[in-house]
């Protein structure tokens, strides 16, 4: 029997019936728009309410604190992290209403005045505790690193949470060596690819691809994997057997969870190591120690956007180390589509359909 996942995607129907029922007076075709403020104003995507569609409102700008830097934002990097968070049910639930957005790039327009790794006019990427979907964010200066003149602002923006989340995972956590052989679940995601990326290009590992059709495990072999599956019409374990020679894989990264997240723990070989990312099959798994303990494996949490207040050193090396990699032209992050601001919802909504490959990105200009 093949096995086979589905997200859980509370918001699909209510996307779907926005999109359709096509724009009432004062709205355009897909987001709704709230009058302007008297004062200097800039458009934003706001979460009003959980789990219902995001409006575009005009926001008044906010004054600068001294160590905060102003950013124009050029692209923001869509991630599923945003859409849980609109539905309630991301680790960290901000208080509404609130703009969404983790990752960023852009120029600087204005800094505060105990701003000294930054000026005026400089290319920028960071990342936020959410507002990064709008025309402009204030973010502190030590989350902000300068984009080198190779790498465009759509790439930019694509780096932090993937390629951050990757290098964090299968370097710092699973000390992933060469030769190793690497699953990647999910693989023609944002994150997936990513770790596709890095796991053949950086760190010189064998990697095999698991995705749910076959386009999406064509274009994970294209990124660097030498061998796919499809675990909507193939069994994720039997297929593993046949790759290893019954030997099984040294590390997995794993954002499916469910079922998936089974079989690939119990396809892990002896020391192996999975990485737990994320849940988007809807279902989070729990661990049978007992294959722990007979096979000496690891199970491994991943919060990459944790380790900004628990680690900052870390999670600091990891974008600058992604930057660095993808200057040199070690990495490539793919950039699977591109919206508009005003096209936030269809922008969401392709992710949750899984009809997006790599990272989806909102342009503001």
């Amino acid at each position: 029997m093949a096995a086979r996942f589905g997200f859980q995607t509370v918001p699909e129907r209510i996307f779907r019936q926005l999109l359709r029922r096509g724009p009432s007076v004062g709205e355009s075709s897909s987001i709704n728009r709230v009058s302007s403020q008297p004062h200097r104003t800039y458009r934003a995507a706001v979460c009003t309410e959980l789990k219902k569609p995001l409006v575009l409102q005009d926001l008044q700008a906010t004054e600068l604190k001294s160590a905060e830097v102003r950013v124009s934002v050029h692209c923001c990097g869509v991630n599923f992290a945003d859409i849980l968070a609109c539905q309630g049910l991301y680790q960290e639930k901000p208080p509404l209403p609130f703009t969404p957005g983790m990752e960023f790039s852009g120029c600087v327009v204005e800094t505060g005045s105990n701003v000294t790794t930054v000026q005026k006019g400089d290319r920028v990427m960071g990342v936020s505790g959410g507002s990064a979907m709008a025309e402009e964010c204030i973010v502190d200066q030590k989350v902000l690193w300068k984009i080198p003149e190779e790498v465009g602002y759509e790439e930019a923006a694509a780096l932090p949470v993937s390629y951050g989340t990757g290098l964090l995972a299968l370097q710092h956590r699973a000390a992933t060596q060469p030769g190793e052989t690497v699953l990647v679940t999910a693989a023609a995601g944002g994150a997936g690819l990513a770790a596709v990326d890095i796991a053949t290009h950086v760190l010189q590992a064998k990697v095999i691809a698991a995705a749910g059709s076959d386009a999406k495990c064509a274009l994970a072999v294209q990124k660097g994997a030498y061998a796919s599956i499809n675990y909507n019409t193939s069994n994720l374990k039997e297929e593993l057997k046949k790759l290893t020679n019954k030997k099984g894989v040294n590390v997995v990264f794993d954002a499916v969870g469910g079922d998936i997240f089974k079989d690939a723990l119990s396809s892990l070989s002896w020391e192996g190591r999975i990485l737990v990312v994320g849940f988007a099959g809807g279902s989070i798994p729990s661990v049978p120690a007992n294959l722990l303990l007979l096979k000496n494996v690891s199970a491994m949490g991943v919060f990459w956007g944790r380790y900004r207040e628990q680690d900052f050193p870390v999670f600091s090396q990891s974008i600058s180390r992604a930057i660095q990699l993808c200057q040199e032209g070690k990495i490539r992050p793919h950039i699977g589509a591109v919206f508009k601001l005003q096209q936030v919802n269809e922008a969401f909504l392709q992710v949750i359909q899984r009809a997006s490959v790599g990272k989806v990105v909102l342009s503001m200009k």
